[in-house]
């Protein structure tokens, strides 16, 4: 697996708009020890680039210089936090692919009207 890249850190938190005080309490981190990943003083574990990227809502591909994107490629919905969005995504998973695939296009559906009014 390739490393994290410092710069790739920054423009995600700076994308977030955040803080890097806020973006260790994020990661669970001391703000010495997210900085050190940031300077590129250190260089995080495997573990520890996809809790950063998670919690900074972009990729590990992103922040190792695989991809150009930033978008997320895994999302953590947890079932005390959206018990509804939880309950959802679960039954969609044991409903099957066609299931999901209608909810996907209602969504849409829903999310073009309410942009037209």
């Amino acid at each position: 697996m390739k490393q994290l890249i410092p710069e790739r850190l920054t423009a995600a938190r700076e994308a977030l708009g955040i803080t890097k005080a806020e973006a260790a309490r994020r990661c669970g981190l001391t703000k010495i020890g997210y900085c050190r990943y940031e300077y590129g003083d250190r260089t995080p574990s495997l573990q520890t680039t996809e809790i950063l990227a998670q919690r900074l809502e972009t990729s590990v591909s992103f922040l190792t210089g695989e991809s150009s994107s930033m978008e997320p490629d895994l999302l953590i919905i947890h079932r005390d936090q959206t018990p509804f969005l939880f309950e959802l995504i679960r039954s969609c998973g044991t409903s099957g692919e066609e299931t999901a695939k209608r909810l996907l296009a209602y969504y849409r559906e829903l999310m073009n009207n309410s942009r037209s009014e």
